[in-house]
């Protein structure tokens, strides 16, 4: 025991993750571009914009096209996976807030925007989201209700918030949007739901106010594609959309996925995985524990490496393995993050696979140059 705590004291986790070259830097399909064009066609009917963005990775899940799509709408922000992000200094969110406050500040001319930080398993978190929903929708006072569109990333928790709204909002209770652990599960915008009826069910169980005008017939939600980036500039963010589980799992190798998850947790607190490994950053190492630990080998007693990544990254993505963020919130990668938004991108497809094919011939360049 003695030698086991003397080790992990002299640990010292690895300062940067060696990124390879193999991953890549677009997950912008056919159905995300038609998505993005469907949306952009259907906000002159919508009164409302519910943006879900990924707590644990809440700057690198921001989606500037998207963003530009929907600005000067009536908008709230919601961080979901708030739950799965509870490890990480509750600084994370008041960082979060002071910028949302500053830009509604500095945007005064434009419509401003509120922001909830969601808990699914939390009723008390959706009820406030309601609240805040029920507020603005009597703000556009329609007698024929508000039509509302929940937008984000692919796998983001749209679907999930939206069940959660219907539970919660109305008196019949029912799911109403397929879920799915990996992305592409919405491939188009669904039927209009309703989440909250008109009468005074909404405005006693949902409203903060009394003022205001009416909700009319409702408010009803549609729920639309996940819409991924046209680029990732840099590799890192794939990386943490892809262990997020915003990028098909056959994208990227799920042991470079759980060898950046390893990386992360030495980062924070090397005893996250102690049941299956000392503290290391070879990621064979923690990958052997994994499936000595959880049975998974091969003939003769060999680990199965590809199988106990999975199991890690698996258990990270439901809060068994730390609940922490991936992103380093603060003020200078806010401001990068604005920045990006501002200077735009590639913003098709085509153009995507062109800047991917630049880097690769810059990277290629530069090897030969070294030689």
């Amino acid at each position: 025991m003695a030698t086991t705590t003397a080790s992990a004291a002299a640990f010292v986790p690895r300062l940067r993750f060696p990124l390879s070259e193999s991953i890549p830097r677009s997950y912008y399909l056919g159905h995300h571009h038609a998505g993005l064009r469907e949306i952009t066609n259907r906000l002159s009917s919508i009164g409302l914009v519910l943006e879900c963005r990924d707590y644990r990775v809440p700057l690198t899940s921001w989606n500037p096209h998207l963003d530009r799509a929907i600005a000067g709408r009536n908008r709230i922000i919601v961080y979901t996976h708030r739950d799965l992000g509870t490890d990480s200094p509750n600084s994370v969110e008041r960082d979060l807030r002071r910028y949302h406050a500053g830009h509604n500040a500095a945007n005064s001319a434009v419509a401003g925007h509120r922001v909830v930080f969601w808990r699914k398993d939390d009723p008390s978190s959706t009820k406030s989201l309601l609240r805040h929903i029920a507020d603005a929708a009597r703000a556009v006072d329609s007698l024929t209700g508000v039509r509302a569109l929940v937008v984000g990333m692919p796998n983001v928790g749209k679907s999930t918030l939206l069940n959660r709204l219907r539970t919660h909002g109305m008196a019949k209770k029912a799911s109403v949007a397929r879920t799915g652990a990996q992305p592409g599960v919405t491939r188009k915008l669904s039927s209009p739901v309703r989440i909250l009826e008109g009468g005074s069910f909404a405005r006693d169980a949902a409203s903060s106010s009394d003022a205001g005008g009416s909700l009319g017939e409702g408010v009803f939600v549609l729920d639309t594609p996940g819409v991924f980036v046209p680029y990732v500039d840099d590799a890192e963010d794939m990386v943490k959309l892809a262990l997020a589980g915003s990028v098909k799992d056959d994208r990227i190798q799920m042991e470079i996925l759980a060898d950046y998850l390893l990386y992360r947790m030495n980062r924070l607190d090397p005893a996250l995985y102690a049941r299956y490994s000392p503290p290391t950053n070879e990621v064979n190492d923690f990958l052997a524990g994994v499936a000595r630990r959880t049975g998974k080998l091969k003939a003769g007693g060999v680990p199965n490496v590809e199988a106990a990544a999975d199991f890690a990254v698996k258990q990270w993505r439901t809060g068994q393995l730390g609940r922490f963020i991936l992103d380093d919130v603060n003020d200078d990668a806010i401001r990068l993050k604005e920045i990006a938004r501002e200077g735009g991108g590639p913003t098709s497809l085509s153009q995507a696979r062109k800047r991917e094919k630049e880097m690769r011939r810059e990277r290629a360049m530069n090897k030969q140059k070294a030689v």
